[in-house]
């Protein structure tokens, strides 16, 4: 026969296995926290960026890639100008890359027939849809920081590609590098 003591140890039981025994899936970031930044406010964050307008480049084109990797044909020129890499979940550009688009700025105002593509890409993690609106967030965060350069918008296209080549579980080294905006060089 079962008694009480019995039915309330094998319930207490049941709890410690069901509560230690099942696994939290992990926490989804807020989309609305990485917005150009942390902000949330669609603009440039002023903290993240600093006084990025003030910034002078000493020489814009020991930023520019070497020829070797360089992918040209009729339309487009990949790899001449370094890619832009983001944090983990960020948008918001850190000081160590905007030198990068400070180039791209250079080589824009150097070469009048060309425009830029920026490419937003993200790491594997994610859904697809997150991941897009990331790399989205990325890519424009990179043209209003060329804008702020003075770059006229009608030289500039972004495009979200978010994890569409990423390489799915990668190890951090791969998904960093998988976390960029590619500055695409467009031939007129």
């Amino acid at each position: 026969m079962i008694t009480f003591p019995r039915i309330a140890l094998i319930v207490l039981a049941s709890a410690a296995v069901f509560a230690t025994g099942c696994s939290k899936k992990p926490k989804r970031p807020d989309p609305s926290a990485t917005v150009m930044g942390q902000s949330g406010t669609g603009g440039l964050n002023a903290t993240d960026l600093g006084t990025f307008g003030n910034t002078q480049l000493e020489d814009p084109n020991s930023l520019l890639s070497g020829r070797e990797g360089v992918i040209e044909d009729e339309n487009t020129i990949r790899g001449l100008l370094q890619p832009v890499y983001f944090a983990f979940n960020q948008s918001a550009i850190s000081a160590t890359e905007r030198t990068k688009l400070q180039a791209a700025q250079a080589y824009l105002n150097e070469n009048p027939q060309h425009n830029l593509l920026l490419e937003g890409h993200c790491d594997w993690r994610g859904t697809a849809e997150y991941n897009l609106g990331l790399g989205d967030r990325r890519a424009n965060s990179a043209l209003q920081y060329l804008t702020s350069l003075g770059v006229d918008t009608a030289r500039l296209q972004t495009l979200s590609k978010g994890d569409l080549e990423a390489v799915e579980n990668a190890d951090e080294a791969t998904m960093s590098n998988d976390r960029r905006v590619e500055l695409v060089i467009l031939k007129n």
